[in-house]
């Protein structure tokens, strides 16, 4: 599975994964005086939405336009579309914002940001995107080994893992990493964004992250029945070390995309482990 992130930005997963991101790193900067964010799999950090890649999945369209036009857009999406205003200069552009530039710029004085990138191109277009805020750095390097490094050095670790899915490894390193992390940090709390293509896959990662602990909070979204494995029906949101304020912004966002941009038979579900 090829997810590139330029291909997606500002489809319904974004909107998902950035709105629950936003609520959660809000919920800990309440909780810890400073917080560390690392980003595994960071991409270029903002996207134009005109550009090619975008224009050729055309998945866009079907999320963040939607939401940009909708009269019902619930609170929880508030600091989404006001960091997309803001990067349009207030007008009704194109350009969106990745998980990078969005954390970045809910960044305390305090607080510092890592995204992390391997690919040359993606890096170098996330270190311009980062170049205007003090506390964020860009690194061209594997995030899980990243993540594991710098946990545990003074502010609390926020680690967003959010990979391409395009290794067969991937789940299994993700998982290796969640339990390195909080070895290294008990206190981190870490957001992984993962695709749901069908049930099958989708439980037996969460089988195993229960494993590896058992303070789980699921963030369950389906677009569309699970009938076709090689589509992406849905995705999810498995956050550890979540704050309870997490859960209602979690499901206020998820209730919302699967009423309003889901086809029939899309749901949202909220649980803890």
């Amino acid at each position: 599975m090829n997810y590139r992130h330029a291909f997606h930005a500002g489809n319904f997963a974004d909107l998902h994964k950035h709105a629950i991101l936003l609520a959660m790193l809000s919920a800990l900067q309440g909780q810890s005086e400073a917080v560390s964010v690392i980003d595994t799999h960071a991409g270029a950090g903002g996207y134009d939405l005109s550009g090619d890649m975008a224009r050729r999945s055309g998945e866009a369209q079907a999320g963040i336009f939607r939401l940009k036009s909708a009269a019902d857009a619930p609170p929880v999406f508030a600091p989404l579309l006001k960091a997309v205003a803001d990067m349009n200069g207030g007008k009704a552009g194109d350009l969106y914002p990745g998980s990078p530039l969005l954390m970045a710029r809910a960044l305390r004085k305090t607080d510092r940001y890592a995204g992390c990138e391997l690919r040359p191109d993606d890096a170098q277009l996330l270190r311009k995107t980062l170049a205007p805020y003090a506390n964020a750095q860009a690194l061209q390097a594997d995030g899980f080994a990243t993540a594991v490094q710098q946990a545990g050095r003074g502010a609390r670790a926020f680690v967003v893992i959010d990979p391409p899915f395009e290794r067969p490894d991937d789940y299994q390193r993700i998982a290796e990493t969640t339990k390195a992390v909080l070895a290294r940090a008990k206190t981190a709390a870490l957001a992984v964004w993962l695709p749901i293509k069908d049930l099958e896959t989708f439980d037996a990662f969460l089988r195993t992250m229960e494993t590896v602990t058992n303070d789980l909070l699921v963030a369950e979204l389906r677009l569309r029945p699970l009938t076709d494995p090689m589509k992406m029906n849905g995705c999810a949101m498995v956050m550890i070390g979540a704050p309870a304020a997490v859960d209602g912004a979690a499901a206020e966002a998820g209730d919302w995309i699967a009423a309003r941009l889901g086809e029939a038979g899309g749901r949202s579900r909220v649980w803890r482990t």
